[in-house]
């Protein structure tokens, strides 16, 4: 039996502004919201158009943004919709056109305006002269990265949607993300303090004070029984798992390699990462004769005495907070540092081993988060 590929029927019947939608690749997450945006435009009258947004331009260039729509076309719904008047999409400068192509493939003819336009994070100042009055429906592919978000992303993307909404207030946003990468600054910044809990194929549906905006979040998966492809990654490695079920991506990190007594324990230091606090121990050990450094949860406030460094991603004050690990200006600094780049650290479980991993991706690049 084939698998049921994504629906937005239940997301939309919840009619929010915020429609964000996260699971395993491959689900038909994106084919769904193409396709809801192409089949607006054409019952519009062919009028309302779709907003594609992602992060890089390059996203877009040559067959990246030649193919965006190839799936849509391949299961005919062009021909479907539009009564055979098109069969086909043509891409040119960043737009995307229904068209009518003969047996060789050359077009014949195309409809005079495009129905779906691409916009990129990078450069998001380009866009601000141009107004954009027939935009009702915008999605923001890929939002979930497990490389690098841009510096000050969220406000370049909340700056974007401003730029084409300007003063609609029927435009539906659709954010769509496979699960790489729990620690996401659009979960931190927008509020979704249930993400790492959601169970999938549940909506959660977040709103704000005595406001009208309504966020709905979507952990969707395949229903039903696992994909056939499954087959081909049956391996035991659990950085697969979102490739086969849609768990959270999360890599393998060295964990204590032996037992400790606290007076082995010669300094601590603590990491912050948005919600998240960690404890850090640099721990000469008799038993390995070797000096290390082993990161664990800390479920209660740090203590601030004036002893212990303090690494955050906020521009603080206090002489013992320090916002970058990875250039340290001061000795102590360079000492803790030293243990990360010769591999000297060790980690209580691997989703904490995936808060640091972030947290020192986004020191480097000076991004909000990576």
């Amino acid at each position: 039996m084939k698998p049921k590929y994504y629906s937005l029927d239940k997301i939309l019947e919840l009619n929010c502004d915020y429609n964000i939608i996260y699971g395993e690749r491959s689900n038909g997450k994106t084919t769904a919201v193409l396709g809801y945006g192409l089949k607006e435009y054409i019952d519009s009258g062919y009028k309302n158009q779709l907003a594609i947004i992602r992060r890089w331009e390059e996203d877009f260039k040559g067959k990246n943004g030649a193919t965006m729509f190839a799936s849509i076309v391949a299961l005919g719904w062009v021909n479907k919709w539009t009564n055979n008047k098109y069969n086909n999409i043509f891409y040119y400068s960043q737009r995307w056109y229904l068209c009518y192509t003969d047996l060789e493939g050359k077009k014949v003819y195309q409809d005079e305006q495009p129905f779906a336009l691409a916009f990129s994070l990078t450069s998001e100042e380009h866009y601000k002269s141009t107004s954009y009055p027939n935009i009702t429906n915008i999605l923001f592919d890929e939002f979930i990265t497990r490389s690098y978000y841009i510096p000050d992303e969220f406000v370049k993307f909340q700056n974007l949607l401003s730029t084409i909404i300007r003063l609609k207030t029927t435009v539906k946003i659709f954010m769509c993300g496979n699960t790489i990468n729990q620690y996401c600054p659009y979960f931190s910044e927008m509020g979704l303090t249930n993400v790492k809990k959601q169970k999938k194929n549940s909506i959660d549906v977040y709103t704000y004070g005595e406001g009208t905006l309504k966020v709905a979040v979507e952990f969707s998966g395949f229903e039903g029984k696992s994909k056939a492809s499954n087959k081909y990654f049956a391996f035991d490695n659990p950085k697969l798992e979102m490739i086969k079920n849609g768990s959270w991506e999360i890599a393998i990190y060295p964990h204590l390699p032996c037992k400790y007594h606290e007076s082995e324990v010669a300094y601590k230091y603590y990491i912050v990462f948005y919600e998240d606090i960690l404890e850090c121990e640099i721990i000469y050990s008799k038993q390995l004769k070797q000096a290390f450094t082993f990161i664990h949860k800390k479920t209660t406030p740090i203590k601030e005495d004036n002893k212990n460094l303090v690494f955050t991603q906020e521009i603080r004050p206090e002489k013992w907070y320090r916002s970058n690990i990875t250039h340290p200006t001061d000795k102590l600094s360079q000492k803790i540092w030293k243990y990360f780049v010769t591999n000297k650290v060790f980690y209580q479980d691997n989703p904490t081993g995936e808060i640091v991993r972030n947290f020192i991706m986004a020191n480097k690049k000076g991004s909000t988060l990576l």
